[in-house]
């Protein structure tokens, strides 16, 4: 039997509008002075800069350079020290601005979870895929935290075990989920989907993962340059949704 390991963002769920308007309700805790509602253009440029984008509450440092005036362009190319300047010039703590942003959904889900469920759709498709999956070997591996994913999957019908979820909560690097499925399933063939390059890259020069099968997914949140990059790594295969769905 082949084992799925799936990213969740940009490859099951299309987040990226309410990753940016959750980002920019944190934001207006820390900067008051930023309107109540995201402009829907800053929403649109988040869009753009959100392959960069690894971890949740990073959108929140997002919206505000945006929110500063700097270009999309500016954010995605300059992004690590972007991010650091503003947590440096503000003195910002990452775990706090972590649990901030957690408790920001689960305050938005709590007082309206339609709504925000609107604004996570999955790919079309994937419940389909989802649902046809054995879940025995079958995992999620994300940076989201866990009780995220598994709401969406509750909210579309899904059913998931939740310690099949491999989140933002166990504090482990996707290459350490891997090495843990890799010892689960010594006999079985590993796909890993996933949409970042940068993730990709890490497991390829981690060579204790050299018998793990990758794929990119073009339809979730990198740029034409890394999918350009990704096409020339003899490991990894260049796949769209349809052939997702076929996998």
């Amino acid at each position: 039997m082949t084992v799925y390991a799936l990213d969740f963002d940009g490859v099951i769920c299309d987040s990226a509008i309410e990753t940016a308007i959750t980002g920019w309700k944190v934001a207006t805790q820390i900067w008051p002075e930023m309107p109540e509602e995201a402009p829907e253009e800053l929403i649109s440029l988040f869009r753009l800069v959100r392959p960069v984008m690894e971890t949740g509450y990073e959108a929140i440092l997002i919206m505000r350079a945006l929110y500063e005036g700097h270009s999309a362009d500016h954010v995605l190319i300059n992004f690590n020290n972007q991010i650091k300047h503003i947590i440096n010039r503000d003195e910002l703590n990452t775990d706090k601005l972590k649990q901030r942003f957690g408790d920001t959904r689960d305050l938005w889900i709590k007082q309206d979870l339609a709504g925000w469920m609107a604004k996570n759709p999955l790919f079309p498709g994937i419940k389909e895929k989802l649902q046809q999956l054995d879940k025995k070997n079958s995992y999620i591996i994300t940076t989201k935290q866990e009780r995220f994913v598994s709401q969406i999957f509750a909210s579309n019908g899904i059913e998931f075990p939740a310690e099949k979820i491999y989140g933002l909560d166990r504090k482990l690097s996707k290459q350490q989920v891997l090495k843990h499925l890799a010892r689960q399933h010594p006999e079985q063939d590993i796909l890993f989907v996933e949409d970042r390059l940068p993730t990709l890259l890490n497991v390829i020069n981690d060579h204790q993962l050299d018998a793990i099968k990758l794929f990119f997914a073009t339809w979730g949140y990198n740029t034409q340059a890394d999918k350009s990059s990704a096409n020339e790594l003899e490991r990894v295969r260049l796949i769209n949704l349809e052939q997702m769905l076929a996998l």
